[in-house]
């Protein structure tokens, strides 16, 4: 028998073992490891700043409570509500009702399903609750018999942004200080480019500086939960305004989700001061004002845009901003806090930004930024980025152990303890003091 042959008769008699030896990819565990107490709750083995613990309140298994927990909102007897995204298509939302007892035990009751992409729940000036769906705004009452019933929309007719590649359709808002309603539209594209890499030239509007989307509406006060259907918007060229704040001296933050480029190291995230009439860049700019690859500069006139007040690490994915007002953590009081919920190196991270006394970040020039596993990557020469702490450094994926983090939306609790949704592991989470008494 020829040589050749005979070598390969042989690998071909091997490789049903070769196959069989060949280990399986490793599955992500998308379950927290739990050691020890955080103040009450089991403590997970993410690694936090000094003075701090991570603890699980909840970790979804089986069917009950939500698929994809988003924003939060603390009633008055201690419960909880919980916005449920369901998953990327119409209809699988839901507002949850968490209750946890004396003995730590977590029950939930679902209060209404078939929402479209629900997110932000909040008062509204009358204290009434709202909820905001892909393309409306809703009000409820979570203390009725059948919550569903009282469903009711408040603002209608906010573009239906169909989710495929690079949309972005969630809508979310902040209640201003006369009553107004601050409401997110997200872009419909990702860059406004073909697929050749050139700017659209198609009839949708999508890429001009009057479109009806990318941008931060503001819907005026009527009086007992009405608002006008009519909006005038208050800032453009904003890519992905879901993490909005009002601060009491009337800042307005927006943190800005950038295009989504394939390199890990560019284009970086936002955070804007947002001003009556402001653009600030999208899809023309990004950065400190630089022309998006497939704009030209004489079209993009980034000069003319809006600066960002600070840069964000690239694809941190901020989807919240609030402002700590709690007693647990004295030093957090009036800082800004930020979740990162970005799957890439950067994300992963809650970080209290200090601020001024308008609610301005406060910037440092020559910053850096931490990426996971280890390590940290320098801001660009000049630009300024947020001068603040990461609570979270030790958020990654540990095999065994824990997830990375997906952290989404944030809440203040009575107690002070800062309560935390993370969507892609579908928990629930607390940070508070690890020497605080256990109730």
């Amino acid at each position: 028998m020829p040589f050749a042959a005979g070598v390969w008769r042989l690998v071909l008699a091997l490789l049903p073992a070769l196959f069989v030896a060949a280990p399986a990819p490793a599955a992500i565990d998308h379950r927290y490891a739990l050691a020890g107490d955080c103040a009450g709750r089991p403590a997970t083995t993410v690694r936090m700043a000094k003075g701090y613990c991570l603890g699980l309140v909840w970790q979804g298994q089986g069917a009950d409570g939500p698929r994809m927990p988003r924003a939060l909102l603390a009633l008055a007897d201690g419960s909880w509500l919980v916005t449920d995204l369901g998953g990327w298509k119409a209809g699988l939302g839901a507002v949850w009702r968490l209750s946890v007892a004396a003995d730590g035990a977590v029950a939930w009751r679902v209060l209404v399903q078939g929402l479209s992409m629900p997110h932000t729940v909040a008062r509204g000036p009358d204290g009434r609750v709202y909820v905001s769906e892909m393309n409306r705004i809703l009000s409820m009452d979570p203390d009725a018999a059948d919550p569903a019933a009282t469903l009711t929309t408040v603002i209608g007719g906010l573009p239906d942004n169909q989710l495929h590649d690079n949309r972005h359709p969630l809508s979310s808002f902040v209640v201003d200080g006369d009553g107004a309603l601050l409401v997110n539209v997200g872009a419909p594209t990702d860059r406004c480019l073909d697929e050749n890499g050139q700017p659209r030239t198609d009839a949708s509007g999508a890429c001009v500086d009057d479109a009806a989307t990318a941008q931060v509406r503001r819907h005026a006060y009527l009086g007992n939960g009405r608002w006008s259907e009519d909006s005038t918007v208050l800032a453009a060229g904003l890519r992905n305004s879901v993490a909005l704040v009002r601060h009491p001296s009337g800042t307005i933050l927006q943190a800005e989700n950038s295009v989504d480029l394939d390199t890990p190291e560019h284009p970086y995230d936002e955070i804007n001061v947002l001003r009556p009439g402001g653009h600030y860049g999208w899809p023309y700019c990004v950065d400190l004002q630089t022309p998006l690859p497939g704009w030209d500069a004489a079209i993009a006139r980034c000069a003319e845009r809006d600066r960002p007040l600070a840069l964000l690490p690239p694809h941190a994915a901020p989807l919240d901003l609030i402002y700590y007002d709690g007693a647990m953590f004295p030093a957090l009081r009036g800082r800004l806090l930020t979740t990162w919920h970005g799957y890439r190196r950067a994300g992963g991270r809650i970080v209290a930004v200090e601020t001024d006394a308008r609610g301005q970040p406060l910037t440092d020039i020559g910053g850096h930024y931490a990426i996971y596993p280890r390590g940290s990557l320098p801001y660009p020469a000049g630009a300024p980025s947020v001068k603040g702490k990461v609570l979270t450094p030790g958020w990654d994926q540990i095999a065994g152990r824990q997830p990375r983090g997906a952290p989404v939306a944030m809440a203040v609790a009575a107690d002070g303890s800062i309560w935390v949704t993370d969507d892609r592991n579908r928990a629930i989470l607390r940070i508070a003091r690890p020497d605080v008494a256990t109730p």
